[in-house]
């Protein structure tokens, strides 16, 4: 199979990063004057990187800003601080917490994502990003040393299409230059990358475990297809 794929598209979060909390994030907050454990911590990072669905309370203005949060930056903010607020953080605390969500050093990725670039490209394979994001990820690469290896960055805020649109898709493999039955979709969400499937591109689905849970996975998903890294 590996000869039939000459492009990889890749999800961000979950898939070759993940947003995980360090204590000091947390340090002097409370939810609902409570101060904050492990497990609200762990609660508060679900509603922060859960690609689907409402955690909380929202009139119809605010699932609108929610559902949309991936097309622009002032609808993301607005979706997530929304979120925050309403799981109980004070003000300054959601504002806080939102910055370390947008700032991509806050990122970490998983073990094999560096690996796993330069492999592709010292292949001849195209590589692309195509994240539902609304801040620029660009930088989390380049602190890895892999930018250079990432042929083109398709997100949702510069495209206008949010996954699982088709439009996303069919945008990223228009830059890469190649047909959809010769790319395949790494992703952790059946719904929203798997939608890759629609417009004919193989889908292989990872687990977003903690990083240091799954040192291999991205390897192990294009070894599944025929494809070493």
């Amino acid at each position: 199979m590996a000869d039939m794929v000459s492009a990889v598209l890749f999800d961000f979060s979950g898939t070759l990063f993940r947003l995980e909390e360090q204590d000091s994030w947390f340090a002097g907050m409370a939810v609902d004057e409570r101060e904050v454990d492990g497990h609200v911590q762990a609660e508060l990072m679900r509603r922060l990187t859960a690609p689907t669905g409402r955690s909380v309370t929202m009139t119809d203005e605010q699932y609108r800003a929610w559902a949309n949060r991936d097309l622009a930056p002032h609808l993301h903010r607005e979706a997530y601080l929304h979120v925050l607020r309403e799981s109980g953080l004070a003000d300054h605390h959601a504002e806080s917490l939102y910055n370390r969500v947008i700032d991509p050093a806050s990122w970490t990725a998983y073990p094999d994502t560096a690996r796993v670039f330069k492999s592709l490209k010292a292949q001849g394979l195209r590589t692309a990003v195509v994240s539902n994001i609304a801040f620029d990820v660009r930088p989390a690469f380049t602190a890895i040393g892999a930018a250079e290896h990432v042929d083109e960055f398709v997100l949702s805020f510069e495209v206008g299409a949010v996954k699982p649109d088709p439009a996303i898709f069919t945008t990223a493999l228009q830059r890469l230059g190649v047909p959809a039955q010769a790319a395949l979709m790494v992703g952790d969400s059946e719904e929203a990358d798997g939608g890759a499937r629609d417009v004919g591109c193989q889908f292989a689905l990872v687990d977003p475990l903690p990083t240091v849970q799954r040192p291999d996975g991205l390897i192990t998903a294009l070894q599944a297809v025929g494809i070493r890294a």
